[in-house]
């Protein structure tokens, strides 16, 4: 990859925020530089909605044109040459993307997204019976499951928001085929520790499957270590396109397919169909070839920058901003001390679509109401709550603008 800006800067910022100045451990990474191979932040913008989609870099914006452009044709089924290299490029992606969280490409599906990839494990599991969700899910890891007809058990959380462990130990019988649970909490940035989690649905005899949409941006991912059964994130919160995304499993060749069509098959018959083997006989019909090599070259860039030097960087800022909003005395902060990449926060008397409304008139942008977990918000008694959360191109000074607009709110409402 070409004009990459130098990740590495001085050791110690302080951040003028209002009257105050918040002192920051530095995360050595060059934000600045950075910020500027992202188009979508050109201006005084700041941006602190990553969770629910990050903004692209130049490098995946290239990709995704000139794959959809000057080197576009259709894989897996043209003898001629540009064919030949188009499938070339998408299995490469699909070798990277793999190597990205310590798997092999045969392990990796090409899904659009999280939400599809759960939706798959759920309808074709073969033993569909119980499984154990927790209460910080998202509802893309709590629908799939009750459609597919699965009984839902519901794992509750520790006092500071973090799935407990202890009490699914409890929980779990001989009678679960099924944990899932999110790596990284998409409302409190509650990390798991998927070793433990693997160690229990294991002991039990049931899968464990992993949402790991906020994770893989923020965390190293190693799947084997890890331990887990089944490992799905999404491609537009890794700084890649949207409509992409992987399921990854070391037990594709135990589930059927789920969708039919073409290149899915072995051989098609009005009497009978045979299928491909793993992982093609998942992916039916035209695959998303540009979205794959977009999504490809974002782990590419992720991996320039390095994935320890990103995670560094969201925690100083998590840091920061729970340090500055823990000495605002409207504020009610969610989540562990050590959330990753993301904090929510209620306001009292202001409801967070009005603090979002004139957060965005001060140029901040932040995620505002139930995030797509309803049950979570129900367990922490309030309706909604507002969400930063930052990427790789975020700053201190994301932070002195957010807080700076808080105290407008504060001011509005008195």
């Amino acid at each position: 990859m070409t004009n990459l800006p130098s990740p590495f800067v001085s050791s110690e910022v302080e951040t003028p925020i209002g009257s105050a100045r918040l002192r920051g451990v530095s995360t050595a990474l060059d934000t600045n530089g950075i910020r500027s191979q992202f188009p979508g932040l050109a201006g005084n913008w700041h941006y602190l909605d990553t969770a629910a989609t990050a903004q692209k870099p130049q490098a995946v914006i290239d990709a995704t044109v000139n794959a959809m452009g000057r080197d576009y044709a259709t894989v897996h089924r043209g003898v001629y040459a540009r064919s030949a290299d188009m499938t070339l490029a998408y299995e490469a992606a699909r070798r990277r993307i793999a190597a990205f969280i310590g798997a092999r490409e045969e392990e990796v599906v090409f899904v659009r997204g999280a939400t599809e990839a759960i939706n798959l494990v759920a309808y074709s599991h073969p033993k569909k019976g119980r499984v154990l969700l927790s209460t910080l899910e998202h509802h893309s890891n709590i629908v799939p499951w009750q459609l597919a007809g699965w009984q839902v058990d519901v794992c509750p959380l520790t006092t500071d928001g973090c799935i407990d462990l202890d009490a699914a130990e409890n929980l779990l019988t001989p009678e679960h085929n099924m944990v899932a649970f999110a790596h990284v909490s998409n409302v409190l940035g509650s990390p798991l520790d998927v070793a433990r989690a693997a160690a229990l649905a294991h002991h039990v005899g049931a899968e464990l499957l992993i949402d790991g949409c906020q994770a893989v941006p923020r965390l190293p991912v190693d799947v084997a270590a890890l331990g887990c059964d089944y490992y799905v994130f999404s491609g537009h919160k890794l700084y890649g396109p949207t409509g992409i995304g992987a399921l990854w499993s070391d037990k594709l060749d135990s589930l059927p397919p789920w969708q039919g069509g073409g290149s899915m098959i072995d051989r098609v018959a009005f009497e009978k169909t045979t299928y491909a083997p793993a992982p093609t006989r998942f992916e039916a019909g035209t695959p998303a070839i540009i979205e794959a090599i977009g999504l490809a070259a974002a782990v590419e860039y992720v991996e320039s920058i390095g994935i320890d030097a990103i995670h560094a960087h969201e925690c100083a800022l998590v840091d920061t901003l729970r340090e500055a909003l823990a000495r605002k005395n409207s504020i009610t902060l969610f989540g562990p001390e050590n959330s990753a990449g993301i904090v929510s926060f209620s306001m009292a008397g202001v409801h967070p679509h009005d603090i979002g409304t004139i957060l965005d008139e001060s140029g901040v942008a932040i995620r505002a109401g139930h995030h797509c977990a309803q049950p979570l918000m129900e367990h922490l008694g309030v309706p909604a709550t507002a969400r930063a959360s930052f990427g790789v191109y975020s700053s201190e000074d994301d932070v002195a603008a957010l807080i700076d607009g808080l105290s407008r709110v504060e001011r509005i409402f008195g």
